[in-house]
C-alpha cells in the first residue's frame, strides 16, 4: 500500500509541478530592450502576425514599388537592433534571433537584407 501511495503522491506532485512555468526545461528567449519607444503595434499582435505583415509589405515593395510603410523590415531593424552588436540577428540575445531560435524557425530574411540599421549622418 505504501508504494502505491508514494507513486500516487509523485504523480500528483508531478502534475502540479508541470504546470509551473519556472519548472520548464526549455529556456525562454532573452531579448534585449529595443532602441526606440513605442512599437508600431501591440507586442502580442506583432509576435503573432509579424510574418504576415512583412510579407504584405514585401509585396507592396516588389510589386508596387512602395518603399515606405509602417511594417517595413528597415523600420523594425532601426528600432530593434541591439545596442551591443548593432544587429537583430548577430547573437542569441538579439531581437529576431532570440525568438527564432526559441521557436526553432529558420531566420532567412538576412540572407538578402542587412540585419543592422543604416548609419545616420
Amino acid at each position: 500500500m505504501a508504494p502505491l501511495l508514494l507513486l500516487l503522491g509523485l504523480l500528483i506532485g508531478g502534475v502540479v509541478h508541470a504546470g509551473d512555468a519556472s519548472a520548464s526545461r526549455v529556456s525562454q528567449p532573452v531579448i534585449e530592450a529595443a532602441r526606440g519607444g513605442q512599437c508600431v503595434a501591440d507586442p502580442a499582435f506583432m509576435r503573432r502576425n509579424h510574418m504576415q505583415l512583412l510579407k504584405h509589405q514585401r509585396d507592396d515593395t516588389l510589386r508596387g514599388g512602395m518603399r515606405t510603410g509602417q511594417y517595413s523590415l528597415k523600420t523594425c531593424i532601426d528600432c530593434h537592433a541591439s545596442k551591443t552588436t548593432n544587429s537583430v540577428a548577430a547573437s542569441d540575445t538579439n531581437f529576431c534571433q532570440s525568438c527564432h531560435t526559441y521557436a526553432a524557425v529558420k531566420l532567412d530574411c538576412f540572407e538578402c537584407h542587412t540585419n543592422k540599421p543604416q548609419v545616420k549622418p
